[in-house]
């Protein structure tokens, strides 16, 4: 057997478990939304920094996946889930080219974690604008000046081209949206819900859209 590299821990012992104690199980529901709500508002109380953090998995042209992490920064059943970039990133490539994503939250704090797949749109203009507006003005700065995931050959030229926006517009809270950036829109097709259990015992209940409403089911660990 290969010796695990001293960075990474054992794995609990029944002594660890024992001093950790049971958590309860996933409550039995028919509106995910509001279930995973009431997790990000715990997550909000407890995570030391973060807590809206997911992880984004898109495919690119040659079917070879992608991740990153993305801020939750909208949630309501009509509209799914929402974050914003730049369009023309390579996440915004790999959207445009198969509008389909998948989402995961991790909580450890809490021990949780949230899986999601669904398909993507983008965010309404309205949407978009309204949340860049909430945006610090030298975010928005950023926003404007960043070609993102495209080569950067010095971080100075990046530097320079903020300088030049910045004295444009100085801190003024009326910096326009640029057409580059906005929102997307993931609309869950399904929900799976998972929380740490004692000896890997964990709790999964799985929820899949059925026309206007969910299926429920739990999964082994």
């Amino acid at each position: 057997m290969t010796d695990v590299p001293v960075s990474i821990p054992r794995s609990p012992s029944a002594a660890d478990y024992a001093a950790e104690g049971d958590r309860p199980l996933i409550p039995d529901t028919s509106d995910p939304f509001q279930l995973l709500e009431i997790w990000l508002k715990e997550a909000n109380e407890h995570e030391l920094n973060d807590s809206t953090a997911m992880s984004l998995a898109t495919v690119d042209a040659d079917g070879m996946p992608d991740v990153r992490i993305v801020l939750l920064r909208g949630l309501n059943p009509e509209d799914g889930l929402q974050f914003y970039t730049n369009y023309e990133s390579a996440r915004g490539a790999q959207l445009a080219a198969q509008p389909k994503a998948a989402l995961c939250f991790h909580w450890k704090s809490l021990r949780r974690q949230v899986r999601i797949r669904g398909t993507i749109s983008k965010s309404t203009p309205e949407q978009s604008d309204a949340y860049f507006q909430q945006r610090a003005p030298q975010s928005r700065i950023a926003a404007i000046a960043s070609d993102q995931s495209r080569p950067l050959d010095n971080r100075d030229v990046f530097n320079q081209r903020v300088a030049e926006i910045s004295s444009i517009y100085g801190d003024d809270d009326d910096i326009p949206r640029p057409e580059h950036w906005g929102g997307y829109r993931l609309m869950p097709t399904e929900i799976e819900f998972w929380q740490d259990q004692a000896f890997r015992m964990h709790d999964r209940l799985k929820l899949v859209r059925d026309g206007d409403g969910w299926t429920q089911s739990r999964l082994y660990p």
